[in-house]
């Protein structure tokens, strides 16, 4: 060993102590010794200096070494002990390591070589136990601090739970809030349109030119307030899953023409063209027609609003697995490529400011991409700032909402039906054909 090791040795005998000494020197090994002739001077000892190992006699005249071991690890002095004992004091050796003792030697066994390899084992032994106790402390600390992050980390999720709760609550309250004030601004709302259309009859008499233009500006607004509710509250029902789809046997490019048709006056009002074409071979669908006109109507309505020169157009085709696609398309401002993966958000807007050039409720796409995912399809965009956009909805050709798919029998017959024609190429005659009545409005959309 090259270092200079400080070596406490306690023994009352004077030959017992220099013996220790002697070995060391004869073994080569650099030391410093202390020596103590009983427990108090030893205890004194440690309390003043660090050792590196302390060779102690098993019986001192104050106490034996046992005692001295269990005082001195009392005391949490750490150091490697070697207890020397006398012919006969074997039997105590598990008693001593039981203690706290490193090791322990006969004195009887006394050399340099034994004395040396005895040392440097206890030093080794103690410092591995030492690393050993260090490592153990830093795990502790690091379980006590992984401890208390889990149980941070648990106190905010479950905060972040509460939260998440508390925002569904409130959703659902919105609603709930949504579609009650939607049902009941209808009603009063259509007393409105009712009445003004009933004065524009030449039947309830004549109006002066001024009068008719107010009734007709009061009749216009109406139906365009109504048609704000009717969004709301699709979307309140959509939102709350309360929105059924009523599917049946249909013409789609004739559904396409007459809504189509119904937006010709908004798009004549700004000059703009407007085109259709059909590549379908088969035009029979199996859907809600109400529905699909509703999202015709908010995808037309949007073009129409957004496009200041040039056309709109719908274009359908056959896509492979017995799907169908209705392409909306535009020439007019587009969509940035940054902006697009908000607009079928709801409430949201791409021009958010209060005075917008282009008004609406920011309702109108999420509920087109709502009703195509219930249709289960899929809208896609394409699109680029002062060149237009087009909105590709693919839907299946038939559909069966999930509500109805345990109990309409009759519905399973038509799209049995469908299939059928469908792989002849056959037209449906008048009486299979059924188209919704009632009109959607015409002014919706947003973007």
């Amino acid at each position: 060993m090259e270092e200079t090791l400080n070596i406490l040795v306690v023994d009352d005998d004077k030959v017992d102590r220099m013996t220790v000494r002697r070995a060391l020197k004869t073994a080569g090994v650099k030391v410093e010794i202390v020596e103590a002739v009983d427990c108090r001077d030893a205890i004194t000892a440690l309390s003043q200096t660090a050792f590196d190992c302390v060779f102690l006699d098993y019986r001192l005249p104050d106490q034996n070494g046992l005692s001295l071991i269990h005082e001195i690890r009392s005391r949490g002095i750490k150091v490697p002990l070697v207890v020397l004992t006398g012919q006969g004091d074997e039997q105590i050796a598990v008693e001593l390591m039981k203690a706290g003792a490193t090791d322990y030697l006969s004195k009887s066994r006394v050399s340099s070589e034994i004395l040396a390899q005895i040392l440097r084992n206890a030093i080794r032994v103690y410092r591995a136990e030492m690393q050993v106790a260090f490592v153990n402390q830093q795990l502790r600390e690091s379980n006590e601090l992984l401890t208390q992050q889990n149980q941070e980390l648990e106190a905010q999720r479950q905060q972040i739970e509460l939260q998440n709760q508390k925002l569904m609550e409130a959703s659902q309250l919105k609603t709930q809030f949504l579609a009650t004030m939607s049902h009941e601004l209808r009603t009063p709302m259509n007393a409105i349109i009712g009445f003004s259309q009933l004065l524009l009859r030449p039947q309830c008499g004549s109006l002066t030119e001024q009068q008719k233009n107010m009734v007709e500006r009061i009749f216009n607004n109406g139906k365009h307030l109504l048609m704000l509710l009717n969004e709301v509250l699709d979307f309140s029902k959509l939102e709350a899953g309360r929105l059924n789809l009523n599917p049946e046997i249909f013409d789609l490019s004739q559904v396409v023409k007459a809504t189509t048709a119904e937006m010709i006056s908004l798009a004549e009002a700004k000059k703009l063209s407007v085109q259709v074409h059909s590549d379908l071979q088969n035009a029979v669908v199996f859907n809600d027609p109400l529905r699909v006109r509703q999202i015709l109507t908010n995808l037309l309505s949007n073009a129409i609003k957004f496009t200041e020169l040039g056309g709109i157009g719908v274009d359908m085709k056959e896509l492979p697995n017995n799907h169908v696609e209705i392409a909306v398309w535009d020439t007019g401002i587009g969509i940035a490529s940054s902006d697009l993966k908000y607009i079928f958000e709801a409430f949201r807007q791409i021009d958010q400011n209060i005075t917008r050039k282009y008004p609406g409720t920011g309702l109108g796409l999420p509920v087109v991409d709502a009703l195509v995912q219930m249709m289960g399809g899929k809208i896609i965009v394409e699109s680029q700032l002062g060149k237009g956009s087009v909105f590709r909805v693919e839907l299946p050709r038939q559909i069966l909402p999930v509500k109805q798919q345990s109990s309409d029998s009759n519905n399973l017959d038509k799209m049995s039906k469908i299939t059928a024609l469908s792989s002849k190429g056959t037209s449906l005659k008048k009486k299979d054909l059924r188209f919704a009545q009632d009109k959607l409005p015409t002014e919706k959309g947003d973007r």
